[in-house]
């Protein structure tokens, strides 16, 4: 409607401008007037312009809102999936190692060389108290041929291995003499046992030889009874560092059977003593002199 007014008065004033006579007044209010009027037609495209146009974006849809616009063209970001953290390897179990005691045990002198193995249940003895033991049983003695020897090591067999038996006693014990030659050290002397009331002397056997490795030893046995105690006795002899080394094997039982209780072989007992006897080593001692330092009697020229 805006429009159609705006055609309409433009459309009255240009025909009373035709029916106005154009005098000098006329023809400058004409001019004046046909200024305003040019300057009024301009206005009135210019709203033309901006009616249609305005006229145009009203038709035109509404664009989305923005927000709306963003969220449908913006992309997705993608999912991610943190990966699982890396199982932890599971930590060892500690067993508890239990560490069992060695079966045998090692005895070794720097002094004579002498060394064996023997089981861990027996008692060992050395020096005053290896001497002691023994000294102590005047049935079974050392059997060398000249005084001078002393006992160095000794090992007994507990008589618990045999309970309810008539075992005594049992060791293996280990002498040396140095005060004897090589020949010397190859004869036995004969057991001086304390007389049975029967009156039986000790039997001495003929001596016989026998190899430890690379060792070479004479032997002997003897057997001494007392009533129906009886003690027996191997003894080993070897020569090595101008040394006189004897090894003695040694049972003695009581014959008398406890209730429950039964003899002793002793065959079966002087088999655990050989078995200490097959271990036996003997390493070659030196004996070590000290000197004095000597002094150079000139200093060394340097080198040129």
């Amino acid at each position: 409607m805006n429009r159609i007014n705006l055609f309409r008065n433009l459309s009255v004033r240009s025909k009373a401008f035709r029916s106005v006579p154009a005098t000098s007044e006329s023809v400058t209010w004409g001019k004046t007037n046909f200024d305003k009027a040019s300057s009024t037609l301009v206005f009135a495209g210019l709203l033309i312009v901006c009616s249609v146009a305005v006229g145009c974006s009203s038709d035109q849809p509404k664009p989305a809102k923005s927000t709306n616009q963003v969220a449908m063209t913006q992309p997705m970001p993608p999912i991610t999936t943190t990966p699982d953290a890396p199982a932890l390897p599971a930590k060892p179990v500690h067993k508890k190692v239990v560490r069992k005691a060695p079966v045998t045990m090692t005895y070794a002198d720097k002094t004579s060389g002498v060394s064996f193995q023997y089981p861990r249940k027996y008692s060992l003895e050395t020096g005053d108290a290896a001497n002691q033991l023994v000294s102590s049983d005047p049935g079974v003695p050392m059997n060398f041929v000249q005084p001078g020897g002393v006992a160095i090591a000794a090992v007994t067999l507990p008589t618990s291995v045999y309970p309810n038996g008539d075992l005594a006693a049992a060791f293996f014990d280990v002498s040396v003499n140095k005060a004897l030659t090589a020949e010397q050290c190859g004869e036995f002397s004969e057991a001086k046992p304390t007389t049975p009331a029967d009156g039986t002397a000790p039997v001495a056997a003929e001596a016989s030889k026998l190899m430890i490795g690379d060792m070479e030893l004479l032997s002997s046995e003897t057997l001494a009874s007392q009533g129906a105690r009886e003690e027996r006795a191997k003894y080993y002899h070897g020569f090595e560092n101008g040394t006189c080394y004897e090894f003695a094997l040694k049972v003695a039982t009581t014959g008398v059977e406890t209730e429950g209780g039964k003899h002793v072989d002793s065959k079966e007992v002087f088999q655990r003593l050989e078995k200490i006897l097959a271990t036996v080593k003997i390493t070659p001692t030196t004996e070590v002199t000290a000197s004095a330092p000597t002094t150079p009697s000139a200093a060394a020229a340097p080198a040129q």
